[in-house]
């Protein structure tokens, strides 16, 4: 069951930065606002609650995107 768990959520992941690459390139959506998605996503998880166990698993996706936010992974950068 693990194992399909990290699957999916590579999927996931690989899907999202896609879209979010395709918005940028087709300027539906400035980096900016893309950065802004990001964001908002992180703070959802670093401000969720739970029991511990849940807190770490939130804990560890905001800080999985704040480092996709400061490699500039979601918007293509000559």
């Amino acid at each position: 069951m693990s194992d399909q768990i990290d699957y999916s959520g590579m999927a996931a992941l690989s899907i999202c930065e896609a879209l979010l690459l395709a918005m940028n390139d087709n300027k539906l959506l400035p980096e900016h606002e893309i950065v802004g998605v990001l964001r908002d996503a992180a703070a959802t998880h670093e401000n969720a609650s739970g029991t511990e166990k849940e807190m770490e698993i939130h804990q560890a996706v905001g800080g999985l995107i704040n480092t996709i936010i400061a490699g500039g992974n979601s918007v293509r950068r000559p």
